[in-house]
This record gives structure tokens, sequence and C-alpha cells, in this order.
């Protein structure tokens, strides 16, 4: 099986929140996906944006959005950011009771279903929900703040659930959150994620666009080849 091309997703919590239409555009013809981190000050401590924001900036760009709901209910609030047109709509395990639900309830809307694992959270029990999924995004650092350091021995949880998609010839997306820059996605593609959520790392670079170009290349390097 040919490995996926790895996806590169600015996060635009690292962007200018003043210029958010601006800042999706410096990206739109580098980037793969645009992720968007939806905070409600209960799930996690911050407050960032919401969906009248999130439905704004889908008026002003042609990049596919990769909504991160890390809030609490999502069963309440999720299909409508799939109903707005999000391309891929991720939620936590830990926030819902039952994630198989809505992951069918986001693909009826039209989205890919994204299941969440947060730092401190085992991925041995949800492995089995895989296949309801489009995308398992592992939190390589606490979510809810950005700008973090990266903690490699998060990749375990990665490593376990490539090895189970393989078994189970999953077509599934396996994306890392948290501390992705040029000195630790190899780390990641090595380990078997395919999308990679870069924030500072992208945004605080002085050309945001070849920034990307430059963290594709050493994921697709570092790719295992079979």
């Amino acid at each position: 099986m040919t490995a996926p091309t790895p996806i590169i997703a600015p996060s635009i919590l690292a962007a200018d929140f003043a210029h958010l239409a601006d800042e999706a555009r410096v990206v739109e013809s580098s980037a793969d996906w645009l992720h968007v981190d939806v905070m409600d000050n209960h799930f996690v401590p911050n407050l960032t944006i919401g969906l009248p924001v999130v439905q704004s900036l889908l008026a002003v760009t042609t990049l596919p959005f990769d909504v991160h709901l890390m809030i609490e209910d999502p069963r309440r609030w999720a299909p409508a950011y799939a109903d707005a047109g999000a391309y891929n709509v991720t939620f936590h395990a830990e926030a819902c009771d039952n994630p198989v639900a809505l992951a069918k309830e986001l693909r009826s809307a039209g989205a890919k279903a994204g299941l969440a694992i947060d730092r401190d959270t085992p991925i041995e029990p949800y492995l089995e929900l895989l296949p309801s999924f489009d995308t398992l995004l592992i939190m390589t650092i606490k979510a809810g703040f950005g700008g973090q350091r990266f903690i490699p021995e998060l990749l375990d949880k990665v490593r376990a659930a490539r090895r189970h998609a393989a078994s189970g010839h999953l077509e599934l997306r396996i994306e890392v959150d948290g501390g992705i820059a040029a000195d630790t996605i190899e780390q990641a593609a090595a380990a078997g994620a395919d999308a990679f959520v870069a924030g500072t790392a992208v945004y605080g670079a002085a050309d945001p666009a070849a920034a990307i170009g430059h963290l594709r290349g050493l994921a697709e390097r570092a790719v295992p080849r079979p």
C-alpha cells in the first residue's frame, strides 16, 4: 500500500485574530487544510472562536476546514460545523459518551468524522472504534493551549494507532497536534502520522507558504516505506 501524501494543516490559533481572512489566504496556495481550534472555556480553559466565525471564514477561502472541537457536549454543537461546510470535524473522546453515533451524524451531514485523544487519555479503549472515523487526532501536548513543547513519548499512541489501522486495512488519517515544527515533524511522520497541525511553525515564519513547503518535505522524507 502506498503511503498517503502528508497533510499540512496550519492552525489559525497562531494567526493574527484581527486579520483572520487575510491569514487564511496567506496559506491558501500551500496548505492542505486549515486547522480551526474551537475552545469553549469549559472542556479546556481557553475561549477561542465559534460557529459564526467559522462560517465567515468558509466564505473567504477555498481551503478545506479541519475543525477541532475542544468543547463539552459535542453532540449538541458538532453537526452544525458539518452543515456549515467544514471538511473534517473532530471532537474529543473524553467529551462524548457515544462517539460512533456522533461520527455517523457528521458523515451524514457531509463531513469527515474525527476523534481526538488528549495527552493523558490511553488510546487502547478507542482502537476498535476507528472504522467509524476518517481521522484520528492525537494530541502531542495537553489540549487547550498553543505554543507548548512537543512531547515525543506521546508518539507511542501514533504507533499503536498506525499498527491497528494497518492490520485492519483502515483508510484513516492519523493527525498530530501540538509542537509540530521542523525539529519534530520527522519524528511524528516516522511514527505513522500523516497529517500535521502546525501553528507557530507556519504563522510565526517570515514566509508561511515556504514554511509549509519545508514541513511537507521533511514529513515526506520521514514516511516509512513498505
